[in-house]
């Protein structure tokens, strides 16, 4: 099989002549280069084989536009983002956002690094998906995380207008990914989460929005949802209208056959990025025998939950593919006896 026909297997529930396979990580100081991140992207692919390429923005791009000044400085030591200065400093303030242009600024830039990184593949036949962030984790982000002290607070209209305003500014980024030829969008959703927030509360501010973004991406064959953290709302996000669930398996329920079986879904996972990151390998096969042996090799592509943090090893990522490529071997000939 080839890459675009063994995801698109998988994708679709079907058997694949292999365990497909990617990862992913932030790439600083290239990253606000559109040429430096498409190029970057191509060589990892290249390096390490992947069978479909995520984009790998900045998680801040979404916001830039917006008016915030970030701090990208900690991240090569294994840190985060921070924002310097934001225009939301009251919850008024959300009341004056407006739309973004996907022609210009960081929103742009991302489309224009899409557009070179699919040039670099386009004879290669491998499936990538454009990330892209939920309204509601752009809005956290946007006011350094105090939108929900906003709605308790009482300014709940002034939030879903902004929330509006996020909503048709990112729909339109999904959908101008997918008309570029991005094989569809993997939907990080930062906010889905009972340590965050409700289920009633996401109910409202969250999943209506997320719903018109997902829609505008709906020519995409390869949709992802992404449910970042601990103590998902799995129930809520499982009807999704994406092809693939991703979520921090191992770290955080459910468990990968209860997903499975439960979503009727491709599952995106199967190892922990933690482990990754300090090279533990032992942890790193389990890994992969339990999600092969738990979903019978079908329906299932191998990555991590989410981001590898840095330092990167290159050691500790060639074992991922060399110890998915033993474990199939084994499980094949113990399915043979």
């Amino acid at each position: 099989m080839k890459k675009r026909e063994r995801i698109y297997a998988a994708v679709n529930l079907q058997e694949t002549d292999r365990l497909p396979y990617s990862f992913w990580s932030h790439l600083p100081g290239i990253d606000l280069d559109a040429t430096k991140l498409a190029e970057a992207t191509y060589r990892l692919y290249k390096t390490y084989d992947w069978d479909f390429i995520k984009t790998m923005n900045n998680g801040m791009y979404a916001i830039e536009d917006f008016g915030c000044q970030i701090d990208y400085s900690e991240i090569t030591q294994g840190g985060v983002a921070k924002i310097v200065s934001t225009p939301i400093q009251t919850p008024r303030d959300w009341e004056r956002l407006s739309p973004c242009s996907i022609a210009q600024g960081s929103l742009a830039r991302e489309l224009d690094s899409l557009r070179q990184l699919l040039s670099l593949v386009k004879d290669e036949g491998v499936p990538v998906v454009f990330t892209v962030f939920s309204p509601i984790t752009i809005a956290d982000k946007l006011c350094g995380k105090r939108v929900l002290k906003h709605i308790n607070e009482g300014y709940g209209d002034a939030v879903r207008h902004a929330l509006e305003v996020i909503t048709e500014t990112t729909a339109s980024l999904a959908k101008k990914a997918i008309d570029l030829g991005a094989d569809g969008i993997f939907f990080a959703s930062q906010m889905s989460t009972y340590d965050v927030m409700d289920s009633e509360l996401y109910l409202e501010y969250g999943k209506p929005y997320d719903l018109q973004v997902l829609h505008a991406a709906e020519g995409g064959w390869m949709n992802t949802i992404h449910a970042h953290g601990s103590n998902i709302m799995f129930d809520l996000l499982r009807d999704y209208p994406v092809d693939i669930f991703n979520w921090h398996a191992w770290e955080t329920l459910p468990a990968m056959d209860e997903a499975q079986q439960l979503t009727g879904k491709c599952l995106m996972g199967g190892l922990n990025r933690t482990d990754i990151t300090k090279g533990n390998r032992n942890a790193i096969r389990n890994q992969i025998y339990s999600a092969y042996k738990m979903t019978g090799g079908r329906g299932l592509i191998l990555t991590p939950g989410c981001v590898i943090r840095y330092p990167l090893d290159d050691a500790t990522l060639t074992y991922i593919s060399a110890a998915k490529e033993f474990v199939e071997r084994c499980m094949e000939w113990g399915a043979a006896r």
